[in-house]
């Protein structure tokens, strides 16, 4: 049976996420591709650190470990932050291996750049999992631009704002105790601020920006607002009038061709695709030249939403045959 060896970079909620898929799916994926996935190295701060077992890979604190083994054939990464994931797997890609990625972060500026080195070296880059974790948006949208062209694209991309706007709008929370809510049920971060504050749902847009238009616009000209302003009066006072509050990323091509972009919470009625769009769900409007509006949900985040989204690229790049791996025998 041939034999597919993996690594993971990070080891927090999303890596073990991987790492869980893999191993519970493993007889799965070996019968609808024909493969085994080995994840044979795992990178982390602190290789001492209490840490749930795993079976044939090893911990190691040294990135090097992963790039000086050629057996690696794929490289998982969920590391949080720009550096040094973005140099990690750039030096991936220059030893042949294709990379899977879940860093918004990350992406939204260096996506390009791993792109174009990938497809330089000829190995594959798989982004599903950077915008709206369980929502195929990203490989939606590579397939409608075959015989399509998006002209606008619109949707909540932060499942940790919608949420919080919810429990102020059915339960009359104030903002604090709602990011209270979302914080002990996992929703959101210690440190929930790039959530709250938009920062996080301006990435995710500027990822599909670069898919679906081939371009971003500048960072500087995109106004970008969060939800921390708005209080649950402000919200019951629009349910009066049968309106919701939704933070909504959008983008499209103005008449002279310009993209244009806001991020922000918007008021939005009952005839909209978006009313319904409750918790911590995504949803995601993709509005085309020929096919007209097509509506994704799912859930935005989280460890297996994100971690199986990451486990689809992987099986994505193998039914493409862009793998090679390695020959074993029992």
């Amino acid at each position: 049976m041939p034999s597919i060896k993996a690594a993971i970079l990070g080891f927090g909620t999303v890596g073990e996420g991987v790492y869980r898929i893999l191993q519970e799916k493993r007889e799965e994926i070996k019968k609808s591709t024909g493969f085994t996935v080995d994840v044979v190295s795992i990178l982390v701060k602190d290789k001492a650190k209490n840490r749930m077992p795993v079976t044939g890979a090893k911990f190691t604190d040294d990135i090097q470990d992963v790039l000086n083994n050629p057996e690696i054939d794929i490289v998982f990464e969920a590391i949080v932050g720009e550096e040094p994931a973005y140099t990690y797997l750039s030096d991936a890609i220059e030893k042949g291996c294709h990379i899977i990625t879940a860093n918004k972060m990350m992406f939204a500026k260096h996506g390009p750049a791993l792109l174009k080195h990938a497809e330089f070296r000829n190995v594959k880059v798989g982004f599903e999992a950077t915008t709206a974790g369980g929502v195929p948006i990203i490989r939606t949208v590579t397939n409608l631009l075959a015989g399509d062209r998006v002209k606008r694209i619109q949707g909540i991309l932060n499942g940790t704002s919608n949420f919080i706007l919810t429990k102020m709008r059915e339960e009359g929370s104030s903002f604090e105790l709602a990011l209270k809510d979302a914080q002990q049920n996992g929703y959101a971060e210690a440190d929930p601020t790039d959530d709250v504050n938009g920062t996080d749902a301006f990435r995710k847009l500027m990822i599909l920006s670069s898919l679906a238009f081939g371009q971003q616009p500048d960072w500087e000209d995109v106004p970008v607002v969060g939800i921390d302003h708005l209080e649950s009066n402000d919200l019951l006072d629009a349910s009066k009038d049968d309106l919701r509050y939704r933070h909504v990323a959008d983008i499209w091509k103005d008449e002279k061709g310009k993209l244009q972009a806001t991020v922000g919470p918007v008021l939005i009625g009952d005839s909209h695709p978006l009313f319904g769009i409750d918790g911590v769900d995504n949803a995601i409007i993709v509005n085309t030249e020929y096919l007209g509006s097509l509506t994704l949900i799912g859930p935005g985040a989280g460890m297996y939403p994100t971690g199986s989204a990451m486990v689809a690229d992987l099986l994505h790049i193998i039914r493409q045959h862009e793998l090679k791996p390695v020959m074993v025998t029992n």
